[in-house]
C-alpha cells in the first residue's frame, strides 16, 4: 500500500509543488466552482481522525452554499458502512479502507459496490511527550511497545530503557494509550504495525484521536499513536524506521514520497449506483473536496494534500457517466 501511494503521489514533485516548508496544494488543481440547484441536508458518519477535516471543509461548503444543512459525526471508520447502507449518511469518512466484509454488506444491499475517494494523505504518527529525550523507533520497537503477541520478534518492552533511552528515564515504566476497535487507526496500527496481533491489556484505549495526545501531553512517560493532523505542541511525533535506526521523520515530503512507514490515504466513502448520476448535493461536497480550496483545508487541518492525478481519478467515479 505504502509504494503505491508513493508512486501515485510523486506526481506532486513532478509538477513542482513544494514541501520543504510550507505545504503547496497542487497548482494544477482546479478551483471549485459554485453550481445552481444545490440545497438540502447531508449527513456524515464516520473516522475520527476526520473529524477535524469534514468540520472544516462543511464550513467551506456553507460558505458557497449558506442554506446548507451539515451533520458531522466522528466515532470511528467502523460506524461508516452501517451509516451508508442504512441511508442515515451520504459521506463515509474512513481512515482506512472498507473491510471484504464491510463491502459485501454493503452489495447485499444494494447490488454494487461503494466509491472510495482519496481526501488526503496522512502520517499516522507516534507520539511521545515534549520532553521525551528519544530520537526515533523502528517498527519492530513500536509493535512491541503496543503488542503483546510482538509478531515483529522484538523483546518484551515494558520501560524505556528497553527502547534505548538511558538517564532518568531509563527506568521508567511506558504508558501506551491507543484507539478504541471502533477505529480505523486501531484496526490500520494492529494490522500494519502489529501484524494482526493483539493489543497489550495495559493500553489506554481512548475514544478520539484529540484525547490520545492530550493525555500522552500530560503524561510524561506515555506513547500513543494517532494521525499526524492532532499533533500539537506539547508533544513529540517521532521518527520512524521500517527497521533500524534510520529514523524517517513524518513530514509531508517523507509521506508523498513513501519514505515515511506509516503513510496512508484517507478516505470519504459514498453510495453511486452505477449509471447513474450522484445526489448533486453529495456530488458538490466532494467535489469541493478534491477541488483547490478543499484541498487548501487539508493543509489547515494539519494533513497532507493529494495531486490532481489522484483527484482526476476519484472524479471520475463520481461521474454521472460511469457505468462500473
Amino acid at each position: 500500500m505504502i509504494k503505491k501511494l508513493a508512486i501515485v503521489l510523486l506526481v506532486l514533485f513532478w509538477t513542482g509543488s513544494a514541501f520543504g516548508g510550507n505545504i503547496e496544494v497542487d497548482p494544477q488543481l482546479s478551483n471549485y466552482s459554485k453550481q445552481g440547484g444545490v440545497s438540502g441536508n447531508i449527513s456524515s458518519v464516520g473516522s475520527d481522525t476526520l473529524n477535524n477535516l469534514m468540520t472544516l471543509w462543511s464550513e467551506k461548503f456553507k460558505q458557497f452554499y449558506p442554506n446548507i444543512n451539515i451533520q458531522v459525526e466522528g466515532k470511528g471508520s467502523s460506524t461508516a458502512p452501517p451509516a451508508l447502507i442504512s441511508a442515515t449518511a451520504q459521506l463515509g469518512p474512513m481512515s482506512r479502507a472498507m473491510k471484504q466484509k464491510e463491502i459485501d454488506a454493503f452489495e447485499s444491499k444494494f447490488g454494487y459496490k461503494p466509491i472510495p475517494i482519496r481526501v488526503a494523505v496522512d502520517a499516522l504518527a507516534v507520539f511521545v511527550n515534549k520532553d521525551n529525550p528519544i530520537k526515533g523507533l523502528n517498527l519492530e520497537q513500536v509493535d512491541a511497545l503496543f503488542s503483546k503477541s510482538r509478531r515483529r520478534g522484538h523483546k518484551e518492552v515494558t520501560t524505556w530503557g528497553d527502547l534505548g533511552v538511558t538517564g532518568n528515564w531509563a527506568d521508567r515504566p511506558i504508558s501506551a494509550y491507543g484507539r478504541n476497535s471502533a477505529s480505523g487507526t486501531y484496526g490500520f496500527f494492529k494490522k500494519l504495525i502489529m501484524k494482526k496481533g493483539d493489543y497489550k491489556d495495559q493500553v489506554k484505549e481512548q475514544p478520539g484521536s484529540a484525547s490520545v495526545v492530550q493525555s500522552v501531553s500530560v503524561d510524561p512517560f506515555s506513547a500513543g499513536y494517532s494521525g499526524i493532523g492532532y499533533k500539537t505542541s506539547s508533544v513529540r511525533a517521532l521518527p520512524l524506521a521500517e527497521s533500524g535506526t534510520s529514523f524517517v521523520a513524518p513530514t509531508a515530503e517523507n509521506a508523498l514520497a513513501g519514505e515515511y512507514p506509516l503513510a496512508r490515504f484517507l478516505y470519504i466513502y459514498v453510495n453511486k449506483a452505477p449509471g447513474k448520476p450522484l445526489d448533486p448535493l453529495t456530488k458538490e461536497f466532494v467535489k469541493m473536496i478534491l477541488s483547490k480550496e478543499g484541498q487548501q483545508v487539508v493543509v489547515k487541518g494539519g494533513y497532507f494534500p493529494i495531486a490532481k492525478a489522484v483527484t482526476d481519478e476519484d472524479l471520475q467515479k463520481i461521474s454521472a457517466i460511469m457505468t462500473n
